[in-house]
């Protein structure tokens, strides 16, 4: 704090100045703890307010972290600098690699958390961080001076000035909860809402719509039957998310795998009439990817089971959570449907499940930099974009932090491509396309799968963390060895050859066809089957690599001709985000340009061609015409 004294007191507002900041964040859920530790960690003065510290990276929903897709958002956080992946290698109690039947674009690391261990320990690296200052305080007014967010107001009417604002305010703002035919406004897991902020927000010309999701009911491990249920161990080998962690080591508690059935869609279709979301009382769009137990019920009449798994919420704890199984029926009603399930019938509820609404932006107001497009100085971030989950907020978190950063700096800001990583997928989702539902992060979403997987996330980002300031010297060193020793061990493959009677041992036992000449180790590890490690049979000089080092050899000697191909398809890709377009260009004024695509190109103003072309209502037809007038206009300006 600086220059704090009593003549600092304004007595015709009751507001009192109390500070100054480079960077203020808003909220401090997984878009905010990672959108401040990445400013403090840029060199700015940064303040991160949270309407309660204890619900600091609060995991309200799942205690998980990572999934299809969302692993991959994880690794991209963690290449870049950001703190997701350290902090849940701290605080995991299961691990698990989904997808390992399917090709390596596909395979996303998941890990069961301790969610009271996660959120202590993101605290504890928030209060430890240099530049970083954190405070419990409710924010219900932004401070707007010529079109520019110059700072914040208090519920207590103190001041705070800055140079950028970051707004993450998750599910708080006007958050209601819904549970059976009872309604209140309230934010998750109980905690109060933001409510005058929002009133602030309409009044600056933001428009505000209502999203829901939905989270399930907890219950007492001592009150499940286990023997009814399928358990669900996790990997014997474990695989960090942070490119920092070489290896994990740890005793790791089951999950547990059991159905619904008839008798449990039964009591809920007859109980349709007192669910919130069927009765016309929930405003809020919720998410098609994540629906609750009724909606599927609903949805899928013919099915005749849904799976749920039953998770444990942390090794301090007895309380389990319901995976699957969210709900706004009434309370009654859903201990009599949950206890429908085997290893269920006895289960005692902790808290039960409930809907929650809550008001969010139209992420098409928003530049591909997060920056706010008609409010200068404010970044915004998180399920207040429009997204779901924990991993697509920390990743918006992640950018929106860099790029406020970037912005008091006066530097250009970081924006990711499509070709870039699943982050500059989401983001370009959100800010060139829009969504009418909470959007979810899929592999299924990115056309170069392939190039942006998982194992190769720090190939991709490291350095571009670095160059804007945020990845540290020893990742950074540790990074240029890993990339160094892959490369040399690749070269030591493509060049080891191995006589047929030596490669023909492993041929047989992976079932290949057998080989009468001399193969190169490179070669073999192309055929079907055969992995790195099981190589490690006949190739005595191996080096000692770790296992991100093992894993990117793998894939790229495997892969290596698919991925060139779409290596090829990037650099077509490339020329389109190439032709930059001028924020300030009137597509009014272009001729030719259908209406409907003029007041859309207007409305969100994309950087480039590329992004102009995936608006939607903006026809091929018209991209031809941005493309003549761009190049006309280049032409034009150069006779000059």
């Amino acid at each position: 704090m600086e220059n704090i004294k009593a003549e600092n007191f304004n007595k015709n507002s009751n507001e009192y100045e109390m500070g100054i900041f480079d960077v203020i964040v808003i909220g401090a859920g997984h878009a905010g703890c990672e959108a401040a530790l990445a400013s403090a960690r840029m060199g700015l003065k940064t303040c991160l307010f949270s309407m309660n510290l204890e619900a600091i990276a609060m995991m309200p929903c799942n205690p998980s972290i990572g999934g299809t897709g969302k692993g991959h958002l994880v690794r991209e956080i963690d290449a870049l600098g950001g703190e997701m992946g350290i902090n849940i290698d701290k605080s995991f109690i299961q691990s698990r690699m989904l997808n390992t039947s399917k090709g390596p674009a596909v395979h996303s690391l998941r890990a069961q958390a301790d969610k009271e261990l996660y959120h202590r320990e993101m605290k504890k690296t928030l209060e430890k961080e240099k530049n970083l200052f954190l405070k419990q305080a409710e924010i219900v007014k932004l401070i707007s001076e010529d079109g520019k967010i110059r700072g914040v107001v208090t519920q207590t009417n103190a001041v705070y000035y800055s140079e950028a604002t970051v707004l993450c305010t998750g599910t708080f703002l006007r958050g209601k909860i819904f549970i059976g035919n009872s309604s209140y406004f309230s934010g998750p897991n109980g905690l109060a809402p933001s409510m005058k902020l929002a009133e602030n927000l309409k009044e600056l010309g933001i428009s505000l719509r209502r999203f829901k999701t939905g989270t399930p009911a907890r219950c007492l491990a001592s009150s499940l039957n286990y023997n009814d249920m399928q358990e669900q161990k996790g990997d014997e080998e474990i695989v960090p998310f942070s490119f920092m962690n070489d290896s994990l080591e740890k005793e790791q508690i089951s999950c547990w795998l059991t159905y619904t059935n008839e008798k449990t869609h039964e009591i809920i279709r007859d109980n349709f009439h007192r669910s919130a979301l069927f009765g016309g009382e929930i405003e809020g769009i919720g998410a098609r990817y994540c629906p609750s137990i009724e909606d599927k019920v609903n949805r899928f009449p013919d099915r005749e089971r849904h799976q749920t798994f039953i998770e444990p919420e942390g090794l301090d704890t007895e309380e389990m959570y319901i995976q699957g199984m969210s709900s706004s029926l009434p309370e009654d009603v859903q201990y009599d449907f949950y206890r429908t399930i085997p290893g269920l019938q006895d289960l005692i509820i902790t808290r039960p499940a409930y809907a929650i609404e809550y008001d969010c932006i139209d992420p098409l107001e928003l530049s591909p930099s997060l920056e706010h497009l008609k409010l200068g100085n404010l970044f915004c971030a998180g399920q207040f974009n429009g997204s779901s989950g924990y991993e697509e907020a920390a990743a918006q978190g992640l950018i929106a932090g860099i790029n406020a950063a970037l912005h008091v700096k006066k530097e250009n800001p970081l924006v990711l491509k499509r070709n870039d990583a699943y982050i500059g997928v989401l983001i370009d989702d959100l800010v060139t396309k829009g969504t009418n539902e909470p959007y979810r992060i899929m592999t299924s979403r990115a056309e170069y799968r392939l190039v942006l997987r998982q194992d190769n996330a720090d190939s991709r980002l490291t350095e571009l963390g670095y160059r804007v300031g945020l990845v540290s010297e020893e990742r950074y060193q540790k990074f240029k060895r890993k990339e160094i020793n892959v490369e040399k061990e690749i070269k030591r493959l493509e060049n080891t050859r191995v006589k047929p009677d030596i490669a023909n041992k492993i041929m047989a036992e992976t079932g290949n066809s057998l080989v009468s000449q001399a193969i190169t180790l490179a070669e073999m590890m192309k055929r079907p089957l055969i992995t790195y490690g099981i190589l490690g049979e006949i190739d005595e000089d191996r080096p000692d690599l770790t296992g991100h080092e093992k894993k990117q050899v793998e894939v790229s000697i495997k892969y290596r001709g698919y991925i060139e191909k779409q290596l090829a398809q990037i650099e077509r890709f490339k020329k389109m985000e190439d032709k930059k377009l001028n924020p300030d260009l009137d597509y009014s004024e272009i001729e030719g340009l259908r209406i409907e695509a003029s007041q859309k190109l207007n409305a969100i103003k994309p950087i480039s061609i590329g992004q102009a072309s995936r608006i939607s209502g903006v026809s091929p037809a018209d991209i031809n015409v941005l493309v003549i007038w761009l190049s006309k206009h280049r032409r034009m300006k150069n006779e000059k």
